[in-house]
């Protein structure tokens, strides 16, 4: 049973789940007609328009850790720390410039492993990939964890089956339709996101006396309402350099910028950013507003779909008002889980496969080899994912791990040379800080000094021996 009363019975939770699995995997079947070949399957043609590619890429990031970590935070942190997870919009706006340079420099690449190849060697490839892989499994466990507590919460299905559900119906349309399937379904999934939290925001609102809440706040949790709080300031910087270090290297963000046309990249990835910033500080209002109306919130986890199941219920939405927040939290799980399959497969098929033990493909071999790669990340994504973990804690691990790939990948693009092997010292030794900050100090610090570390030894490299990069070379898919 779950921790909190919900309006929705365990058969019709189970009834919506499996609909809009049908739904997306019938979809996946369509539009994956259109991948004729290895670049179909993996970058949609190269043509993705605007209206598809910032859909795509704001869905991606209305994450399980927007939806339920945002209100996770407000709760823990108060107004900072609705603003520590909407900093991360800075990551997609930003990202906008850099896909103007990754488009010029690398107009036919596959992933973001064949730009570390070019720049930083072999060695410096194999240790990107080391990290991308990591965080990218990092990640979809967050994903994975956050539909097992979304369903159990809201749909009386247990932890486990929910999970797997949930991990199963991506699977398969990703399977099926590729990078077509996954911008196709992310598409329709954003409108839901953004009519649904709207449509939730505005309740939250008509439910609430302003005046009352703000009284409630600064009589039982003052702390919230803090202008100057120590532990938030450093979330609210840690989070803007893990969203930057997420966006800036991530196979996800890559692969929607080689699939994108030239002129749409750069303006579909600053609109995204632009429609995603007030979708985590509206979810994280909505956790604030736990302690006005009463709610019990025993798991901080689920305080997010917990408060917006109380209001909807207040309002008489009855079961129609769960069904709405557990179409919502499944789309936006959704979105990101089919894009983490998608761009860490063609890792492993384009990078790890293809390029480190150097095997060729056919289109027909191709399909195979990056089924194949899908199943393995799901399989180790979902096995790791059964443990239940709180949400921030996976989540914030990887902060040095992303963070310390930042300032690389900005010298790479933009610089003309430098000392590589500092620049890659620099990187380890920024991970190790980072899991040492991370464990041994704050939770919320493992990105800082990460990405400290690495910057200095980044600024280093330009001073001290630096080495004129070589000349971008044609990327290969390796399929012919």
């Amino acid at each position: 049973m779950p921790i909190l009363a919900t309006s929705i019975n365990q058969g019709t939770g189970y009834g919506i789940v499996i609909a809009l699995g049908v739904l997306w995997v019938a979809l996946g079947l369509y539009w994956g007609r259109k991948a004729k070949d290895s670049e179909g399957f993996m970058l949609a043609g190269r043509n993705v328009g605007m209206s598809l590619g910032a859909a795509t890429a704001m869905a991606t990031w209305v994450t399980s850790n927007t939806m339920m970590v945002a209100p996770l935070l407000a709760l823990k942190m108060g107004i900072w720390g609705m603003l520590a997870y909407a900093c991360a919009s800075f990551g997609l706006m930003l990202f906008a410039p850099l896909a103007i340079r990754i488009k010029k420099l690398l107009p036919d690449g596959f992933t973001s492993g064949d730009f570390f190849r070019q720049r930083y060697g072999r060695v410096g490839w194999s240790l990107f990939l080391v990290i991308t892989l990591v965080y990218s499994i990092t990640w979809l466990v967050t994903m994975a964890i956050a539909g097992g507590k979304l369903l159990e919460t809201l749909g009386e299905i247990p932890y486990f089956d929910g999970m797997s559900l949930i991990m199963v119906v991506c699977v398969l349309y990703t399977i099926f339709g590729g990078l077509y399937a996954v911008i196709g379904t992310d598409f329709i999934q954003s409108l839901i996101i953004l009519i649904g939290v709207v449509a939730i925001g505005v309740m939250v609102l008509f439910h609430l006396d302003m005046g009352e809440t703000y009284e409630h706040v600064t009589t039982h949790q003052p702390s919230l309402l803090k202008v100057i709080m120590p532990v938030a300031l450093l979330a609210f910087f840690n989070n803007m350099l893990f969203g930057f270090g997420e966006v800036f290297h991530n196979n996800v963000w890559w692969s929607r910028a080689y699939a994108m046309r030239d002129k749409v990249a750069p303006k579909a990835f600053f609109l995204s950013g632009l429609l995603w910033f007030p979708i985590p500080i509206a979810a994280g209002f909505i956790a604030l507003a736990a302690g006005p109306l009463g709610v019990n919130v025993t798991d901080p986890g689920k305080v997010g779909p917990a408060v917006a199941e109380h209001v909807l219920g207040e309002a008489g939405m009855g079961v129609a008002g769960g069904v709405l927040i557990l179409v919502v939290l499944f789309c936006s799980i959704a979105s990101s889980i089919d894009s983490l399959l998608a761009a860490t497969s063609d890792l492993l098929v384009k990078d790890v496969y293809c390029g480190l033990f150097k095997k060729k493909l056919t289109d027909r071999t191709f399909r195979r080899v990056a089924t194949v790669a899908i199943l393995f990340v799901a399989v180790v994504s979902w096995a790791l994912a059964i443990s239940g973990l709180d949400l921030d804690v996976v989540l914030f691990s990887a902060g040095g791990l992303v963070a310390s790939l930042i300032w690389p990948i900005i010298a790479g693009l933009f610089w003309k040379g430098c000392n590589r092997a500092l620049v890659l010292t620099g990187i380890v030794l920024g991970v190790a800080t980072g899991y040492y900050f991370y464990f041994e100090i704050e939770t919320y610090t493992g990105a800082l000094a990460g990405g400290a570390v690495s910057m200095v030894f980044t600024i280093l490299s330009y001073f001290i021996n630096p080495k004129p990069f070589p000349e971008p070379e044609p990327a290969s898919p390796n399929v012919s």
